[in-house]
């Protein structure tokens, strides 16, 4: 007897297939995404992206935080600036970012002059020792910003 249907496909023919394509999908769009680029332009990125672009005058702005963290998984991230919150003349935006890291882009907190205060805490994860960056930004766009380099001895974040 003739199998008479020249279109037809085997069970293990038609994975081979689909499996083919998938992995040729995955790999055009994984090497669209992945560009190369220094932790340094990507931080300066990051912050352009995030608070607007403009020079960052480091002043009013610390973290209070030891310069060396025993453990990268848990890093205390105390954040203050000195900078009047009254309408019109008020802290909008902090930015805390962490150069070495996998991902630089740690936490954003937005602020309104009824805040009194533009302060916070977090704790965050550090891969290795890195520079540790807080940007401000005012509601009229000025960017204010501190760094400080914190040693790690056991990455948090590794990957």
């Amino acid at each position: 007897m003739e199998t008479g249907n020249k279109l037809a496909m085997s069970r293990r023919g038609f994975f081979q297939k689909v499996g083919v394509t998938g992995v040729a999908a995955i790999a055009a769009g994984s090497s669209l995404t992945t560009l190369p680029r220094s932790a340094a332009a990507g931080v300066d990125g990051l912050i352009a992206e995030k608070l607007g672009a403009g020079s960052v005058t480091y002043a009013k702005v610390k973290i209070d935080t030891p310069s060396s963290a025993d453990n990268g998984a848990l890093v205390r991230m105390p954040v203050s600036v000195d900078h009047p919150m009254e309408p019109g003349n008020y802290i909008e935006s902090i930015v805390v970012l962490v150069d070495n890291n996998p991902q630089p882009f740690i936490c954003q907190y937005d602020f309104l002059p009824e805040a009194g205060k533009a302060e916070f805490e977090c704790r965050i994860k550090m891969a290795k020792t890195s520079k540790v960056r807080a940007i401000a930004k005012t509601n009229s766009g000025k960017l204010y910003g501190f760094e400080k380099e914190i040693q790690v001895a056991a990455g948090g974040c590794v990957g």
